[in-house]
């Protein structure tokens, strides 16, 4: 209610970045690694779950694997789907032979970039041994947020590398987290902020009405913004409300020690 409208009235509506030529289309800065940033100052003041590393950093105490990979599944299938609408809606019109070329070829753009950034992220887990479906399945989240900020003018190939690459960001930003000991539990913060930002400075590569400079700008000025006061905020809400679960809660779950109910049953 506060962060959002202050970094989106910098661009969209005619803001000082509008006016130093920043461009974001529908929200890879704006939008997406704006939530990333907020979620590092979090992660980073809350701290890793209990047992998540150990002291040396080489590795977590005991497995942290998902709940339902079915259910992961079918939220990030969720996801794409949803995305047609948030890229494609962004055109803003749909009334002209021109505007709806517009929003078909996001269409396009969206879904290449998305399987670019699955087929990245299986392709690069594979390197290390064994194909890792929930990194795939980040990895087209990653596609996604990277082509938001520019799905209209890239060719199919282009967005496809576009998301590829966001795809292997996440890939790598995951590990580069858990060697700092930032324990991101569903890797928002690859996946937002990191693919955030290199959707954002890849848009000059296809629009020719960008500058690098201007995207840098843009980049740095809000998720500077938004790390501050987001730091601001979850230290307020730590001193005086809290922000961690009691010990019992993080070793049997929400589940039982709220509601007395095992949510999930799944063992590995």
């Amino acid at each position: 209610g506060v962060i959002y409208p202050i970094v989106m009235g910098w661009q969209w509506g005619g803001g000082w970045l509008a006016a130093a030529g920043f461009s974001d289309f529908a929200g890879s800065t704006l939008v997406h690694s704006t939530g990333g940033a907020a979620a590092l100052a979090g992660a980073l003041l809350l701290g890793p779950r209990l047992g998540r590393f150990t002291k040396s950093g080489a590795g977590p105490v005991k497995p942290f694997a998902a709940s339902s990979i079915p259910l992961v599944t079918v939220g990030v299938f969720i996801l794409w789907l949803g995305w047609f609408g948030f890229n494609g809606g962004s055109q803003l019109a749909m009334g002209s032979f021109d505007d709806a070329v517009a929003v078909s070829n996001i269409f396009i753009n969206t879904n290449l970039a998305a399987c670019g950034g699955v087929l990245a992220a299986a392709a690069v887990t594979r390197l290390s041994g064994k194909t890792d479906v929930i990194q795939m399945l980040n990895g087209a989240i990653g596609g996604l947020v990277a082509i938001t900020a520019e799905p209209l003018m890239p060719s199919p190939i282009a967005a496809i590398l576009i998301g590829g690459v966001g795809g292997i960001i996440v890939v790598y930003g995951t590990k580069l987290l858990f060697s700092l000991k930032i324990d991101d539990v569903v890797g928002a913060i690859p996946a937002h902020l990191f693919a955030g930002i290199w959707g954002t400075l890849a848009v000059p590569i296809t629009n020719p009405d960008t500058t690098f400079g201007a995207q840098l700008l843009g980049v740095v000025s809000i998720n500077a913004f938004v790390f501050v006061v987001s730091l601001i905020v979850w230290s307020v809400m730590k001193a005086t409300m809290g922000i961690r679960l009691s010990k019992e809660a993080e070793m049997k779950g929400t589940d039982v020690s709220e509601t007395g109910v095992i949510a999930y049953a799944i063992r590995d």
